[in-house]
């Protein structure tokens, strides 16, 4: 079946409930104060190191190693809160209706996979209102799907022409035409575990409060092993870090996160209500989890993971990068217009998720060269390093903290992190400084493209079932 959703149609969103002020739902550009505020900064900081530059120089010194420290101490803090999620819960008397949205574009090599992966979902037929969103100029995408023979339960829905041409318009569309009580969302290259849905269920269903809006599944990345180059490794360590240690002690410190792009589960009428998704956010799912937090709403997560395949090389990782670094500087733009409305929990968490990402990102290159060139000079002039032992003390607490994370994060996920990973992460850190400076380009000469990420079939079909055995040694 394919649905056209009409433009005038289309469900609008609303403005999202104040928690104390106007929090700007929609990224729209930096406003004239957040572009004051950054100029001066700026200025001051140029003024500062021509005018005083031996002082400025140890002030950053000492600044950077502060920063190092907290971060260090913050990731060894979520290692000692994370856990993974209780048990499930019963199952509810009545499983609800649920909605599944899967926005696909420029997909024909991996949409019959994601048919496939969808229809295996273990949950009643009767119960379900699933939609795969479509460009409506996709045309061999369309022609892909229809040739798949997606279940009755799982159409089509073509989004007409229209700016911007993201993922989050796309759900947009759909959102007004989903009928469940619960929605999810999956992405082209997502295996997601069959039980998910279940699970998602009955932990809605045993909510007292009636605050939970959003669960949260966590995304393994699954490496071939024995194949999997030095990307795909450092890339399937970095989500299990996020995943199996960040999220899950943020969780326990009853703090938001900002969501993963793919298996959110929600309340779809609190999605209604805080205004869907944000359309020129092209990290919409940053955004929406801090949304959610602001109305007063409660984020958790799941134990049935969500599995996918790393983006491969370089120059498929980088793109990808990029656009999540540019879109965190534009959800914290939009949340930095009103931080106060976050609460002091929130904003604890906006700056420790998105801002040290995003400073770190920054710095990791910078850093790192500044150390190794001092110890190769000092090496070879016969002197003793000019950087500060405390200094070097203090970013080695920062990078055992890095590989702690890491390492704790692909145990759980069934993972493997050796020593060789963990000395070759430095060089990992170092590329995103260079996703970094594309990633400021970009916000500045094109803030709304969305760089898509290719995706290609899965050519190990073995992958699922590994996959779906060590989901199941972990729910056992």
């Amino acid at each position: 079946m394919v649905v056209t959703c009409n433009q005038d149609r289309a469900w609008q969103p609303r403005r999202p409930p104040r928690r104390r002020r106007r929090n700007g739902a929609a990224y729209t550009g930096a406003t004239p104060a957040q572009a004051a505020v950054v100029g001066v900064v700026l200025a001051g900081a140029v003024a500062a190191v021509l005018l005083w530059p031996e002082p400025v120089t140890r002030a950053a010194v000492v600044t950077i190693g502060v920063g190092f420290l907290v971060c260090a101490v913050w990731r060894l803090l979520l290692v000692l809160c994370s856990r993974p999620a209780p048990p499930r819960p019963p199952s509810p008397r009545r499983w609800p209706h649920y909605s599944v949205l899967a926005a696909l574009h420029d997909e024909v090599a991996v949409a019959p996979q994601l048919i496939r992966r969808l229809s295996a979902l273990d949950y009643p037929r009767n119960r379900l209102d699933g939609w795969l969103v479509l460009e409506a100029d996709d045309h061999p995408t369309i022609e892909a799907v229809i040739a798949a023979r997606p279940p009755a339960w799982l159409k089509l829905l073509l989004v007409p022409p229209g700016m911007p041409r993201t993922k989050p318009r796309a759900l947009n569309h759909a959102l007004s035409r989903a009928t469940g009580e619960l929605l999810t969302v999956y992405d082209a290259e997502d295996a997601p575990d069959p039980g998910q849905l279940r699970e998602a269920a009955a932990r809605f269903a045993a909510d007292d409060s009636g605050l939970l809006a959003c669960l949260q599944a966590p995304l393994r990345i699954r490496t071939r092993t024995g194949r999997a180059g030095f990307l795909d490794r450092q890339f399937a360590a970095e989500y299990a870090a996020l995943f199996e240690v960040a999220l899950p002690g943020l969780v326990r410190m009853g703090l938001p996160f900002p969501l993963g792009g793919t298996s959110n589960h929600f309340r779809t009428e609190v999605l209604r209500t805080v205004g869907g998704w944000d359309a020129w956010n092209v990290t919409e799912d940053a955004d929406l989890g801090f949304r959610l937090w602001r109305g007063g709403w409660r984020l958790g997560l799941i134990a049935s993971p969500t599995h996918e395949c790393p983006p491969g090389r370089l120059e498929h990782w980088l793109p990808q990068r990029t656009r999540w670094l540019k879109g965190y500087m534009q959800t914290w733009g939009v949340h930095s217009r009103d931080p106060l409305g976050l609460g002091p929990r929130g904003l604890v968490a906006l700056v420790m998720t998105l801002g040290v990402a995003l400073v770190s990102a920054a710095l990791h290159a910078p850093s790192l060269a500044w150390v190794a060139s001092a110890v190769l000079v000092a090496g070879f002039s016969g002197l003793s390093p000019a950087t500060p032992l405390l200094a070097l003390g203090v970013l080695g607490l920062g990078v055992v903290a890095a590989w702690l994370t890491c390492a704790v994060g692909a145990k759980r996920a069934g993972l493997p992190y050796h020593l060789g990973d963990m000395v070759t992460a430095p060089a990992y850190w170092s590329l995103l400084s260079l996703a970094f400076m594309h990633a400021v380009w970009r916000l500045i000469r094109e803030p709304f493209a969305w760089d898509k990420t290719r995706h290609h079939a899965d050519p190990d079909e073995a992958l699922d079932r590994d996959a779906a055995a060590h989901s199941g040694r972990q729910a056992a």
